[in-house]
């Protein structure tokens, strides 16, 4: 139990330890990054560093499996160093028997990303999305779903304009049941118009059997007029509707299951948060793969010319395994395999894979 629990802060250290060091590399550069990306505009040193703090939850979250296996090389190589691994083996513990602290760690540090960084990095990932378009002036565009079906902001010349709808069609371009508000900055409401349909072409919004109120005008009723089809420009894209859900990141994870339901009852196809809700809940077990991979090559016994192989064999495994899961995340989220095969089989078969090669060099 002692040498569990030491082998479990040993990995635990090396986890925090890589980590703290890739979340600082990953914050110099998002600097310069973002210095570039506004060497146009007045951008102070804090507000760089704001943006860049931002972000650096999310890049971290995105490169969690290769943490664990960068965590895993370094406690294991330096416990090879050190002979340690030696006189544990000597006194008679199976590698499985070495592992298996750190590979239960790894899996509680996963569960512990899901429940509480995910959350963390959706709100982050907002909030750096809202400052960044305040320090470059643009206008956003900000889509949420909601019992009443959907809701849409959008910034079109110096006004704003509010639609909601009912349902719309799985690839965004047409909406149902439509109403919508357009705001002025100094006048308030100036306009109400509902629609049977709205569809989005190239530059504008398309309305069928619409009826526009002036809301200015004394008797908005009086005045309302009935239009078959009424163009309104728009600076929406059919890629920016769907994008203005935000990336599936920036949804936690709690609430995910029920913004699928939402999404379903809209109209909208949801397999792409499908694919990251099942991502999210493997991400345990990808950890701990990550981990037995890491194991595999470096827990036997390394003679001095072939650490440097074996490790560079490791690291490419690990790469290997994480670019695998993007892989069929994609092939998920395009519907050409089933999300939970793509979700789950890339870290199922890296465990299998890393323990069956342990318990090969464990009888040979």
């Amino acid at each position: 139990m002692i040498l569990s629990r030491y082998m479990a802060w040993k990995f635990l250290m090396a986890f925090l330890g890589v980590a703290a060091v890739i979340a600082c590399v990953v914050l110099l550069i998002d600097m310069v990054e973002q210095l570039r990306r506004f060497s146009g505009q007045p951008l102070r040193f804090s507000e760089a560093v704001l943006l860049s703090a931002l972000r650096v939850p999310g890049s971290l979250y995105a490169v969690l499996p290769l943490v664990a296996i960068l965590a895993a090389l370094a406690m294991f190589v330096g416990l090879a160093r050190s002979a340690e691994l030696v006189v544990v083996r000597a006194i008679g513990r199976s590698a499985l028997r070495v592992v298996a602290a750190p590979a239960l760690v790894a899996l509680a540090l996963g569960a512990a990303a899901v429940a509480v960084l995910n959350p963390i990095v959706a709100a982050t990932t907002k909030q750096y999305d809202v400052v960044s378009s305040r320090l470059g002036g643009g206008d956003v565009s900000l889509l949420s779903i909601s019992r009443e079906g959907l809701w849409l902001r959008e910034g079109v010349g110096a006004e704003q304009r509010v639609v909601n709808a009912l349902r719309a069609s799985p690839d965004g371009q047409r909406l149902f049941e439509v109403s919508i508000l357009g705001f002025h900055p100094d006048l308030g409401p100036v306009e109400r118009i509902e629609a049977a349909e709205a569809r989005l072409v190239t530059g504008a919004w398309e309305l069928t059997d619409a009826k526009r109120w002036v809301l200015r005008d004394p008797n908005p009723e009086r005045s309302a007029l009935r239009h078959a089809t009424l163009t309104l420009p728009t600076d929406l894209t059919e890629t920016g509707l769907l994008d203005s859900f935000g990336a599936p990141i920036t949804i936690p994870i709690w609430e995910l299951p029920e913004f699928i339901a939402r999404l379903d009852r809209a109209g909208f196809a949801a397999l792409e948060h499908r694919m990251w809700l099942q991502s999210e809940l493997a991400l345990p077990l990808t950890l701990m793969a990550m981990v037995l991979v890491g194991a595999a090559f470096t827990l036997g016994h390394i003679r001095s010319g072939r650490q440097g192989m074996m490790v560079l064999f490791a690291l490419l495994a690990g790469f290997a395994v994480f670019f695998l899961r993007d892989f069929t995340m994609v092939l998920g989220e395009n519907g050409q395999i089933p999300v939970a095969l793509a979700a789950w089989s890339p870290p199922v078969i890296a465990a299998l894979l890393a323990l069956g090669l342990m318990l090969q060099l464990e009888e040979g």
